[in-house]
């Protein structure tokens, strides 16, 4: 229930750490079936401009570095509200299904270059040691979860889906996005705080894990809730195996 999602959302917020830059809760209030939620105004607030320019980039992972250093081990409030490791809801096992025969290849889009799938899932069966660790993780760090200040600091919103996990992850996605507009995000992710010490293999079980899942989730149905999930999940499948692709040297 989507209104279920506002009420945690509201709880995570309070448990925060202050120095996570996120914009704090100063009301909720409910009536009936709706569920509405009231922070604080973020100065000259708007989303990171698209295609990413460096500048929003770049305060973006100022912002992430700090809500790292803050989130590097789950307080106590955080975990009283129930925070699960990041495997808790289950393995990604796409490309190992796709191998095995229980996804019908005809479900990926027509550009898919099937001869990987092998290595695809061989990666993706590293993702949960790889991921493994004691941060709490935003989980959905993306673009439009980013709120820029007229001072050109960044702020992270949507707190709905945090978990445990290592406290890298959460720029894999978000990385992903900024290498689709021409960035050099392998580059970045190694010069982060987060990814002190992640070697490639753990970095590439990730991405190989994240690609299969939204391009295996893209050929669902439409969600009724969200009409546009499905061609978004599909974006992300891709953007996420190109920057695979390239840093394996495989071409497609």
């Amino acid at each position: 229930m989507i209104a279920d999602c506002y009420r945690r959302e509201a709880l995570i917020n309070q448990a925060l750490p202050p120095e996570v830059p996120a914009p704090r809760l100063q009301w909720i209030e409910e009536q009936d079936e709706w569920v509405v939620l009231g922070f604080d105004a973020v100065d000259g607030g708007h989303m990171p401009a698209e295609p990413w320019q460096s500048n929003d980039l770049n305060a973006t992972l100022d912002a992430y570095a700090t809500a790292a250093e803050a989130l590097a081990v789950a307080s106590p409030q955080l975990l009283e509200l129930g925070l699960k490791p990041i495997d808790a809801e289950g393995d990604f096992t796409d490309w190992r299904d796709l191998q095995a025969g229980r996804t019908r290849p005809e479900l990926l889009p027509a550009w898919m270059p099937l001869g990987l799938t092998p290595q695809l899932a061989e990666l993706e069966g590293q993702w949960q040691m790889a991921t493994a660790g004691t941060a709490v993780l935003h989980h959905d760090l993306r673009q439009d979860n980013v709120l820029i200040d007229t001072h050109g600091g960044a702020w992270i919103c949507d707190w709905n889906w945090p978990c445990i996990g290592a406290g890298w992850f959460d720029l894999v996605l978000l990385l992903a996005t900024a290498f689709a507009d021409g960035h050099d995000a392998t580059t970045l992710f190694a010069a982060h705080p987060t990814a002190l010490g992640v070697d490639d293999e753990q970095l590439d079980a990730a991405l190989a894990a994240l690609s299969g899942f939204f391009l295996v989730s893209g050929a669902q149905p439409p969600a009724d809730w969200s009409p546009h999930l499905r061609q978004h999940q599909t974006w992300c499948g891709e953007a996420t195996l190109r920057w695979l692709s390239d840093r394996r040297g495989w071409s497609f």
